[in-house]
């Protein structure tokens, strides 16, 4: 199958071959003819599958074949949970409606100036891509209306749910007219994100995309014990000046964590820098051009942070502190096996932190491989109960057995801070 069998415009399949994509993926071709069709969808699907273009394209294919009125609102709306996330939506709708010289988009997130914003909302604008918080703002200071919104886009529904957006989405979406057309994106359509569907759905369509390594290389899933801080931070050391390594992300529990581990590795001769919640947006985007440019080897961040960092040349990821939320660990580690290339995933894991090796193992059915750093072997520990064997095949291919990397740098001061990670995930934008 390729692009022109789905019904997209010639303005749209002109651009998308300019991009140099020729197939589209599983959920590409099932849920633009859906959406093409007007009716509600739910769509679970993992990371990188595709699902950008998913919405995005069929949504500006609405808007060509309907032009508005004068004086018309935004007619598609795009909520995200993090403002990485959102500016990586809002280029794709630029690079898919290059050739709709009339479009307009606005990105609404928090950490970026609000009346650099506002001056946006004065001109005519068709798509906004917005984080939940900073939308409510705009509405409640009347710098925008929504009763023109012809779609309405949750895009990781599960992540803005798990942020604590859930009271932020139900106000935005009682400002939209209840004939608009929802589509709803998520890892999963259980639990809360299902309640939530019924809440904002009407008789949708259900499609769901098996996970699979299809659009990524193989990960390569590594588990080291340490000891103590100490031996963490020099585990993280040789990890890091390991010949292998082309760059790697590095994350941590909290922000605190994360500003101290990148100034240690700086300190230690390594091109770092930290990456979380409480940085503005243009130091976070001046950050992550850098990691894009490669002029960042080690970027050290915080799960909120990272959400919609896609970098090819990130070839490792390293768990500092394992996630407390085994979800949180498929998306880091998915943050490297990018664009077919082969990744590695190494988790290091604390005396008190095996219970999280356990739950990542059984949610993922997979066993990950102990490695050891000749030299750096952690003591030996009591007896415990069996680890999972695996139940069934990875989510991401096999840990491959092989030896533990080579050498260089890093340390810090380390807080546990399970409540400073949730403040991070409840603050907006």
């Amino acid at each position: 199958m390729t692009f022109q069998n789905l019904g997209l415009a010639e303005e749209l399949l002109q651009a998308i071959e300019s991009t140099g994509y020729t197939t589209p993926t599983p959920v590409q071709q099932q849920a633009i003819p859906a959406a093409i069709g007007g009716g509600d969808l739910l769509v679970s699907s993992h990371t990188g599958s595709g699902k950008t273009a998913a919405f995005t394209l069929p949504s500006l294919h609405r808007l060509i074949g309907n032009r508005p009125a004068p004086g018309s609102g935004p007619r598609v709306l795009v909520l995200t949970p993090t403002r990485e996330l959102a500016l990586q939506v809002e280029q794709a709708v630029k690079t898919y409606g290059r050739n709709l010289r009339w479009l307009n988009t606005a990105c609404l997130v928090g950490g970026a100036p609000f009346f650099a914003q506002v001056k946006q909302l004065s001109r005519p604008v068709d798509v906004i891509v917005a984080t939940p918080g900073r939308l409510i703002d705009h509405l409640q200071r009347r710098k925008l209306k929504l009763s023109d919104i012809e779609v309405l886009v949750l895009d990781e529904a599960d992540r803005m749910l798990d942020m604590g957006f859930v009271e932020d989405i139900d106000a935005i979406v009682a400002a939209t007219p209840a004939s608009r057309q929802t589509l709803l994106f998520s890892a999963t359509l259980e639990g809360v994100v299902g309640k939530l569907a019924e809440r904002l759905t009407r008789n949708p369509q259900r499609i769901e995309i098996a996970g699979g390594d299809e659009s990524r290389g193989n990960i390569e899933q590594r588990l080291m014990f340490a000891d103590d801080l100490s031996h963490k931070n020099r585990l993280l050391e040789a990890l890091l000046a390991s010949d292998g390594l082309q760059q790697a992300v590095v994350f941590t529990a909290t922000k605190r964590s994360a500003d101290e581990l990148s100034l240690t590795l700086q300190e230690k001769g390594f091109t770092a820098a930290a990456l979380h919640g409480d940085m503005h947006q243009t130091v976070r985007n001046r950050t992550l051009q850098r990691l894009r440019q490669g002029r960042i080897g080690v970027l050290v961040a915080t799960d909120v942070a990272a959400r919609g960092i896609d970098v090819a040349g990130i070839s490792h990821v390293i768990n500092f502190d394992p996630p407390r939320q085994v979800e949180d660990y498929v998306h880091r580690i998915g943050r490297t096996g990018r664009a077919g290339r082969d990744g590695v995933a190494i988790t290091l894991s604390g005396p008190r932190e095996t219970g999280l090796i356990r739950a990542i193992e059984r949610y993922t059915g997979n066993r990950l491989e102990v490695h050891t750093i000749p030299g750096m072997e952690p003591a030996p520990r009591r007896p415990s109960a069996p680890r999972p064997a695996g139940a069934g095949r990875s989510r991401f291919g096999s840990g491959r057995p092989g030896g533990g990397q080579g050498a260089r740098g890093h340390g810090g001061n380390h807080g546990g801070g399970r409540g400073e990670q949730r403040r991070e995930r409840g603050s907006r934008g």
